[in-house]
């Protein structure tokens, strides 16, 4: 399928106000869609099922699916034609209440860990830009042209509403019993090189999330692998990374693994209670799907049988598994009544500084601004 025709099909689907997500790995050319083919409003429970799924962040919450079989699913390769201009960037700025709002919830994390047995917690704040043009599928590719590392998507559904977003984290990513984490924490602003000094307070973060993954895998696993800790760049930012691999032990539902994850400290704190009922209790707006998580469920993949053996058996088959390659909804944005709603947030210690917890927000939020 051209690329013309992809999109032209997504519009469509669009313009019928029928469910869809379309979206491109990272550092990949192919695009993917689902294109549902009713309006109904369909949820997972169990992780059993195979299609799309949408999480907010709240676990208390369901999940939405786009099922693989009441779907059209299509695919086209596509090439970035142009680079972003961002001449509306330093234009579009947080208003002096934002800022005086966020600086006190920092404040108030701050006072709690001090206080109780909370060791992190993630604070966000909304922030929302009138928007000149409104079509998500021209904002889309040009978060497809900026991002190219991220997991880029749009996804809608007319009971529901309309994201976009370019997310540099992975959640988790499943081949059969043999899975992939990343985590991630800490941030600065990019300035021309991954050379970059970190302070204790990142790498704590960094820590405390990488701990919390392994001790909550820990039942579910037979060993791990944990990577050395690297900066990496995600738009105008860097970060820090630890990439974990094990070994799911057998007939682990994937249902407790997700619930042993979801949310990690990266995106709500520790533990993971205490902080969740601090976010809910005094963020005062509903996160919805931003710190969720989105992706593939169950859909099949094959793995060819590496070259040089000489088995005839595993020359001749290639191996088909079940794959989940889930996402954490980070840089991304709401579009409603011609407005784009972003979510932008940071990791909260006993070390913060408020001021400096808000510059972070505003250079998270560039990330998006710079496409609209």
């Amino acid at each position: 399928m051209t690329s013309n025709d992809f999109f032209e099909r997504i519009e469509a689907h669009f313009h019928d106000e029928l469910p869809f997500v379309v979206y491109r790995k990272p550092n990949q050319q192919n695009l993917s869609a689902r294109l549902q083919s009713n309006a109904e409003l369909n949820f997972t429970e169990d992780f059993i099922e195979k299609g799309f799924v949408f999480s907010p962040f709240d676990d208390a919450e369901k999940t939405v699916l786009i099922p693989n079989d009441v779907s059209d699913i299509i695919a086209t390769s596509y090439v970035s034609s142009s680079v972003v201009e961002t001449s509306q960037l330093n234009s579009i700025l947080a208003s002096t209440d934002s800022k005086t709002v966020h600086i006190n919830l920092v404040k108030q994390g701050v006072q709690a860990i001090n206080s109780s047995d909370l060791k992190k917690v993630v604070l966000s704040r909304q922030e929302t830009v009138h928007l000149s043009e409104t079509n998500p599928i021209s904002i889309f590719k040009r978060l497809l042209e900026r991002y190219k590392p991220a997991f880029v998507y749009c996804w809608y559904h007319p009971k529901v509403g309309l994201w976009l977003g370019a997310t540099p984290e992975t959640l988790i990513k499943i081949e059969g019993c043999r899975f992939s984490i990343m985590a991630l924490a800490g941030t600065q602003d990019y300035k021309g090189s991954l050379d970059v000094v970190w302070q204790n307070k990142e790498k704590q973060e960094q820590q405390f999330v990488t701990d919390f993954i392994i001790d909550n895998l820990k039942p579910l696993v037979d060993s791990f692998k944990v990577s050395d800790v690297e900066t990496v760049k995600a738009g105008n930012l860097v970060h820090l990374k630890t990439m974990i691999s094990a070994e799911l032990k057998p007939d682990t539902p994937l249902k407790q693994v997700v619930e042993a994850l979801h949310p990690t400290p990266a995106v709500c704190g520790l533990p993971k209670g205490s902080a969740k009922q601090f976010i809910l209790k005094h963020e005062a707006y509903n996160r919805e799907f931003y710190t969720g998580f989105l992706g593939e469920l169950n859909c099949e993949t094959t793995i060819a049988p590496r070259s040089g053996r000489r088995n005839i058996e595993n020359r001749a088959y290639a191996i088909t598994r079940n794959s989940t390659q889930l996402y954490v909804n980070l840089r991304c944005m709401q579009l409603k009544n011609q407005q784009a709603i972003i979510y932008v947030g940071g990791g909260i210690t006993e070390s913060s500084n408020a001021e400096s917890e808000w510059e972070e927000t505003v250079s998270k939020s560039l990330v998006i601004k710079s496409v609209l």
